[in-house]
């Protein structure tokens, strides 16, 4: 390009003219109302949780040291945990306890959901008891309370029928549990951590959508004007990167506006999702804390990773669509970055549910990938910090040289018409373009 051929003023003109023409039409109403709803249901997503958390049953293994021990408790936490249901084994009482007397297989089935909680009570040389609570994810602050109460009710009634002269010994209460976001060992209501998970599938199900439409846009757009021959008045007044730019910016922008129309709408749920709340539940259910997957810095980051992956996928869209004529034939080049883009969809997916095998972690640093694998990966708290520079260096990286091959195959292939497209036409406009 010479000197004498500015990018910017052009550009800016073409950018203008996109963002306008997207915003005004039905698609990106329809979508923005679509996407705006379900924004709305996410953020109320703890509330419905914990509503149907009142109707759960919570499992609890007990094992102990010897079977009198081992009786005493369940038999206090039962009355102490079910109230006026316990002991007649009605299915509608909130806790099941149960005794179990080998510690090893009661820890698989913790791990494997099978059980929401193990108990291990031993009784120390001085007659003081321990208490060790194996907890998994799946259960949530206030029933982890109600256990910790009855341990103690088992301390108080162990002490009255063994030592009721002696001093009351504490019982000593100890936490083990899965670790969450960003290391730390405490205690995650189940709210938050189903929220969290809906949070991050939500954010990644908004950046395929858009990247898919406004990446089609940008590709169908290309089309039309080679179609309409418009494209040969505007090659002349601009160049190719002027043209490049100015649609990936105006289009991009129009995905941003629609972001943070989407953006709006899920704050103002989540500042009135705890009176909702209150009216539904009362007063003593509080969702202020909940919902904790939502900061700041990750918001910041799922607009960083929606910016650079719409930039990559519309530059692509953008040199495929100007080697086409027709748009039945665009179908041929977009099913193979549609197919891209939903790789990276299930393997995000994936890095919510399945953890952080090698696959999980790699595609993280994929640049095609990295948009919809990190940001999961971000809101489970499985990522160091030099992990997420990685990513974005790649990424960035990668946009650079798109951009480069991007310009030049446009430069070639806005001019070509009636050729069918292919990897040997692909190659040729890119060796070609001056």
């Amino acid at each position: 390009m010479s000197a004498r051929d500015p990018l910017l003023p052009n550009a800016l003109i073409v950018a203008r003219r996109e963002y306008v023409e997207r915003v005004r039409s039905r698609l990106f109403h329809a979508s923005t109302v679509l996407l705006a709803a379900l924004a709305v249901l996410v953020a109320f997503a703890p509330l419905f949780i914990r509503i149907i958390d009142q109707g759960t049953v919570t499992r609890v293994a007990v094992v102990a040291d010897s079977p009198e021990l081992s009786k005493r408790t369940i038999a206090v936490l039962d009355s102490i945990l079910n109230g006026s249901l316990a002991g007649t084994g009605n299915p509608r009482a909130p806790f099941v306890v149960a005794p179990s007397d080998d510690q090893a297989g009661t820890m698989f089935d913790l791990g494997n959901g099978l059980l929401d909680a193990a108990i291990v009570a031993r009784r120390g040389d001085a007659g003081r008891l321990s208490f060790q609570f194996h907890v998994g994810q799946t259960i949530g602050d206030d029933r982890l309370q109600q256990l910790s109460i009855g341990a103690f009710g088992v301390a108080v009634l162990d002490y009255s029928a063994n030592n009721p002269n002696g001093a009351f010994q504490m019982p000593d209460v100890e936490l083990l549990r899965a670790s969450v976001s960003g290391g730390s060992s405490a205690p995650l209501a189940a709210a938050d951590y189903a929220g969290r998970r809906i949070l991050g599938i939500v954010f990644v199900f908004i950046i395929f959508l858009t990247i898919v439409i406004y990446g089609m846009w940008v590709a169908a757009g290309v089309v039309t004007e080679k179609t309409s021959r418009v494209m040969e008045l505007m090659i002349s007044a601009a160049s190719a990167r002027q043209l490049v730019v100015g649609k990936v910016v105006g289009i991009g922008l129009a995905g941003l506006t629609q972001y943070a129309t989407i953006l709006v709408a899920a704050i103002v749920a989540l500042a009135l999702e705890d009176r909702v709340a209150h009216l539904l539940l009362g007063p003593a259910n509080s969702l202020t804390p909940s919902f904790s997957g939502v900061s700041v810095g990750l918001l910041l980051l799922y607009g960083a990773y929606f910016v650079l992956g719409f930039t990559l996928y519309a530059l692509v869209y953008a040199a495929a669509g100007s080697l086409v004529s027709r748009a039945e034939d665009l179908q041929v080049l977009a099913l193979p970055l549609s197919l891209v883009a939903i790789g990276g969809y299930l393997l995000s997916i994936g890095a919510l549910t399945g953890g952080s095998s090698w696959i999980i972690r790699l595609a993280s640093y994929v640049p095609f990938w990295s948009p919809f694998v990190m940001l999961p990966r971000l809101t489970v708290g499985r990522v160091e910090a030099w992990e997420v520079v990685l990513s974005f260096g790649l990424l960035v990286a990668t946009i650079g040289v798109t951009y480069l091959v991007a310009v030049r195959i446009y430069a070639a292939g806005v001019l070509l018409y009636g050729q069918r497209p292919g990897l040997r036409a692909l190659a040729a406009a890119a060796r070609g373009a001056r």
